[in-house]
């Protein structure tokens, strides 16, 4: 007997798999490890996969459709490694904060170049915007960076109420997924957004001012006005994978569309003469912090590219 099913929880070793109105709890074929995917997790939250039951009973996944895209990083300890968050997703969601704790504008950067390389539509949530009233100029600062490389932000507070419909609002009748660092409230967010849920959330660490783990593993939920939503784990940093230093500026939209102007059709936009790029950054057209993220892209993550 065999069935095909969406994968809506991935734990490592055991699967959810929701197939019509039933959901299977599965293990993956050994052999579907050895297939030259060189990741730590070859079957993950939001793939159609098939299943069939052994002998012993038990379902077992054999086979997965083929994505049509995906959200990956490289692995925390594995540098040639890679870790997919999830797959077929028709959007993201990234919560970013300012305080308590604060987001590296780099860890969005890098989360915004994976989501452009793979054709993922990306919003920014700003969160925790109740806690930053008293300081209105870092809102202003964080939206001038973002707005003007083209990216839609949508302040929030879930404790609060605020924004929380606008979100709502984009979820409809989509699969999106919602990711960033401990502690940014996604899991919050999502109670506030579907309260029949059943998210679990924890309290920021004074003594570390790091978000505690409440998701363990990435899950995807129904929405009741329809979508699913994939909460996964907070993560501390994104590396980069299968994007090549050559390329890596066209995953900057400021860049692409400064690039033209260059003097050489081949700028790295690092140190030529005629650089359209580096005199936007200069004339404060592109923001310095996204340039500043480039440069340091390009040489932290050279290393795992060789």
């Amino acid at each position: 007997m065999t069935k095909q099913g969406l994968v809506i929880q991935a734990t490592g070793s055991w699967y959810q798999v929701v197939c019509g109105d039933e959901s299977l709890s599965c293990r993956i074929r050994g052999k579907l490890r050895l297939k030259g995917v060189r990741s730590t997790n070859p079957v993950v939250v939001g793939d159609i996969v098939c299943l069939e039951c052994d002998s012993s009973g038990e379902w077992v996944i054999y086979d997965i459709v083929p994505r049509r895209n995906y959200i990956i990083r490289r692995a925390s300890n594995l540098s040639k490694e890679s870790h997919i968050i999830a797959a077929n997703i028709d959007q993201a969601l990234i919560v970013v904060t300012l305080t308590q704790p604060q987001t590296a504008l780099e860890f969005v950067d890098r989360f915004l170049i994976t989501c452009e390389a793979y054709k993922v539509p990306v919003t920014i949530l700003l969160a925790k915007i109740d806690l930053l009233e008293s300081n209105p100029e870092a809102i202003s600062e964080f939206h001038a960076i973002y707005q003007s490389a083209g990216y839609r932000i949508i302040d929030i507070s879930a404790t609060e109420g605020i924004g929380v419909d606008e979100v709502k609002a984009i979820l409809k009748g989509k699969t999106t997924l919602v990711s960033g660092n401990s502690g940014v409230g996604k899991s919050t967010l999502i109670g506030k957004i579907d309260p029949a849920l059943d998210i679990r959330t924890g309290e920021i660490s004074e003594s570390f001012h790091k978000g505690k783990h409440t998701t363990t593993f990435s899950t995807m939920y129904p929405l009741g006005e329809g979508g699913y939503i994939i909460d996964t784990p907070g993560i501390k940093g994104f590396g980069l994978i299968e994007i090549e230093d050559k390329e890596l500026w066209h995953y900057f939209p400021e860049m692409i569309a400064t690039a033209g102007s260059c003097r050489f059709y081949n700028c790295t936009h690092t140190h030529e003469p005629g650089c359209a790029v580096v005199e936007a950054v200069k004339d404060g057209q592109i923001a310095y912090s996204r340039y500043e993220s480039y440069l340091k892209i390009l040489d932290d993550d050279d290393k795992y590219r060789k």
